[in-house]
């Protein structure tokens, strides 16, 4: 065991930190936790400047008479080697447990807690979101802040929300070096249809700060047990991820992904490809996880498109007629349809409809691809529309 494990008191990673600390004569930024970023005129350009200037970092003296310019790039390289060494010790089992036991902490299975162990698969999520300067990132789950700190290099602002109080404190002592990242301490979720106001706002005033073209994107270990919630109720936002990268479980990431016709297929599958292009990066066993889940887990990755989106007329009609249509996934389509619309529709109005788009008596929603599903849901948005129209004169 190295001399920095076995110091209790030591929370951070062993990154060269003068290349993100604030100049001496600055104020720290004092946000409260539910308010936006704060006036214009008092959010610096330094945190994008200092980040920029790490990457592209300059020696203080200069090298010794007879050093070529590529001997000192590969001793920077070496150096950045050392360090990301040095910091993956930090994320091993063996000292996520005596940091937290040393803090009186311990895993939450309610919040559904299991930490990321092995660090290149922490690379891997931020790599796969390829994060640039100008992107506003949202983090759902801190934890210790390990996904953070990597983020925090490339990302223009971070907002990152952890719903356990003290694992919130651990992490702040890490993220306090990064002034482009925000903490909220709480859950992200209003409810399960919709997430608290605050993260809006605070992911809108982040971007308007940035220079124009930048992305927003989800990026995180989600929690288990929010995982679902958090994703679906994202893409009805506004601004909508550009990008979701987020590690989830196996089984959860397959219903994603999953195609018409297959056991996995589903209202989530139709609801987030109707979207997004969907893929499964890497699937992960549970020993890289502390502690180890009894699921293999997934890293997905969603890139939103547009015109896909703006193609639906009414998000919210579509997304509650597709849930609908899978409630009672083995029932035949027409049967399906009539209690979905129950009071809304005549039989015969949804018999009309079916047959208008080629559905027979023995149909499955199960067995519908996406434009198929899409052109159900707006026949039905019309058909009411209509008839309420009448109604109404």
């Amino acid at each position: 065991m190295s001399e920095n494990e076995s110091d209790p008191d030591l929370v951070k990673f062993d990154r060269n930190r003068a290349q993100h600390r604030r100049p001496v004569d600055a104020a720290p930024p004092n946000l409260p936790e539910t308010e936006p970023y704060g006036d214009k005129e008092n959010i610096p350009e330094a945190p994008l400047i200092l980040r920029k200037k790490s990457r592209l970092s300059i020696p203080a003296t200069p090298p010794p008479e007879g050093d070529s310019a590529g001997e000192g790039e590969s001793s920077e390289s070496d150096h950045d080697d050392k360090q990301r060494a040095r910091r993956a010790s930090r994320q091993t089992a063996t000292f996520l447990s005596k940091r937290l036991t040393a803090a009186g902490l311990r895993p939450v299975s309610k919040y559904g807690q299991n930490f990321l162990i092995d660090l290149n698969l922490v690379d891997l999520i931020a790599r796969s979101a390829d994060i640039q300067s100008n992107d506003v990132v949202l983090e759902i789950g801190t934890g210790v802040g390990s996904l953070t700190s990597i983020m925090a290099e490339q990302a223009g602002a971070i907002l990152t929300v952890e719903i356990d109080k003290n694992l919130f404190q651990l992490a702040a002592e890490e993220l306090d070096v990064f002034p482009h990242v925000k903490m909220i301490h709480g859950d992200a979720l209003r409810n399960k249809n919709s997430l608290r106001e605050d993260i809006m706002q605070n992911i809108r005033d982040a971007q308007s700060r940035l220079p124009e073209g930048g992305r927003f994107m989800l990026v995180a270990n989600l929690p288990y047990n929010v995982a679902t919630p958090i994703i679906s109720n994202l893409l009805h936002e506004s601004p909508t991820p550009d990008r979701i990268v987020v590690t989830i479980q196996k089984e959860l990431g397959e219903r994603i992904v999953a195609k018409p016709g297959s056991k996995d297929y589903g209202a989530l599958s139709v609801w987030v490809q109707s979207m997004c292009r969907a893929e499964i990066v890497r699937i992960l066993p549970p020993t890289v996880f502390w502690p180890r889940p009894k699921v293999e887990s997934a890293v997905i990755r969603l890139d939103l498109e547009p015109e896909r989106r703006a193609a639906i007329p009414d998000l919210k009609y579509f997304h509650n007629t597709v849930r609908a249509l899978f409630f009672h996934r083995r029932k035949f389509l027409r049967s399906v349809v009539i209690s979905a619309m129950k009071g809304r529709l005549e039989k015969t109005q949804v018999d009309t409809i079916l047959q208008q788009l080629g559905h027979g008596e023995t149909a499955r929603a199960e067995e519908l691809d996406l434009q198929q599903i899409m052109d159900l849901a707006e026949a039905l948005r019309q058909a009411e529309a209509a008839q309420s129209s009448s109604t109404d004169t």
